[in-house]
């Protein structure tokens, strides 16, 4: 009889973070992978934004495969860290804001326009 069950939280050292998921050492002999799927409700594009490898963290048990001693985790509804909080950046605006943007932008339109313009003046002269 294992000493795992379906529905348990337990605690697993991240192994592998790969874009399909994150692969997690249980113990000794357990292993398990948190399918991107079960990492958030939210879009996930990097699971690599939610865990380091090598970070221990709390994962939820979703099936356990006795000869292969695998398992499917998930770490979505649960609180999968202790204390820790990710380590965010925080965006500061700057003065100009979007002014920079607002001016340059009639100019890139413009330098754009004349570029496809010179393009198909091209395209027609070879086509003649």
């Amino acid at each position: 009889m294992s000493k795992y069950e379906k529905g348990q939280i337990v605690k697993g050292t991240v192994s592998g973070i790969e874009p399909y998921g994150i692969f997690i050492r249980i113990d000794e002999c357990y292993n398990g992978l948190i399918h991107i799927s079960e990492v958030s409700d939210s879009f996930v594009r990097d699971p690599a934004y939610f865990v380091s490898l090598g970070e221990i963290i709390n994962v939820k048990i979703l099936e356990i495969s006795e000869e292969n001693h695998q398992m499917k985790l998930s770490i979505k509804h649960i609180l999968y860290r202790e204390g820790q909080k990710r380590n965010r950046k925080r965006v500061i605006e700057t003065k100009t804001g979007f002014r920079t943007l607002a001016y340059k932008l009639p100019i890139w339109i413009d330098q754009n326009l004349k570029n496809a313009q010179k393009m198909k003046n091209k395209i027609n002269s070879i086509d003649k």
